[in-house]
């Protein structure tokens, strides 16, 4: 099936879905992070916050790729070569994975805190209220619930992340699309094989809609629906 080609295609698949695991992980670091100091009292933390969001959200992902893979390559080997250090080529794995993680760090900023900011401030208030300290209030009362209104958007931001992974072929990452180009070049039939990856990328976001619908049903468990 697909002269040969399909093993190779499949082995690039398990690095898409690496480097996706990786970013979102990176991302909801970032995300925690920056709902936390959007919600904080901290003028200069809501400051640097709102302007982490407004520029990420405002310029197009395969820019701030090529921008901080090549151009942090240069300040990285400029600082290297001052130091004596020598060349330093940057992995495009931690170069497309860290990118990610920050680019959609700042749209799961947004997620998280809308999501905290969901929860009725009561609640945590009537919890150190009877004594609860604020770290069994974060992890009885905010997070469990954080979690149930953060789902539908955070479903959104990782199915755009893997749709996203596409674009570290172009930086050198083998990956699927990577391995599709070369098989491609290689029998000149460009429509089969990048049908086939259309196919498994479609399988993939399918897969994560039907087991994210599961989460939140689970949290939502005891949640009564209101109909208007």
């Amino acid at each position: 099936m697909l002269q040969g080609y399909l093993p190779a295609i499949l082995d690039g698949l398990r690095s898409t879905l690496l480097v996706s695991a990786v970013s979102l992980a990176i991302a909801c670091l970032f995300g925690l992070v920056g709902a936390s100091a959007k919600l904080s009292n901290s003028r200069a933390a809501n400051i640097l916050v709102d302007a982490y969001t407004t520029l990420i959200r405002g310029l197009p992902e395969l820019v701030l790729l090529l921008l901080i893979f090549y151009g942090g390559q240069i300040m990285i080997n400029k600082l290297a070569d001052r130091a004596g250090l020598g060349y330093i080529d940057i992995n495009p794995f931690i170069a497309g994975t860290t990118t990610l993680g920050f680019i959609f760090g700042a749209y799961l900023t947004e997620t998280f805190r809308g999501a905290i900011l969901a929860i009725p401030r009561g609640q945590m208030e009537a919890g150190l209220a009877y004594g609860m300290t604020r770290m069994q209030v974060l992890t009885r009362i905010t997070l469990p619930q954080m979690v149930r209104h953060a789902i539908p958007g955070f479903t959104n931001n990782w199915l755009v992340m893997i749709k996203a992974t596409a674009l570290l072929s172009i930086i050198g990452l083998d990956d699927m699309v990577h391995r599709a180009n070369l098989a491609s070049a290689a029998t000149r039939q460009p429509f089969t094989f990048y049908a086939t990856i259309a196919g498994i990328y479609l399988a993939v976001t399918t897969v994560s809609i039907l087991g994210l619908g599961w989460l939140e049903r689970r949290f939502s468990l005891g949640v009564r629906k209101v109909e208007f």
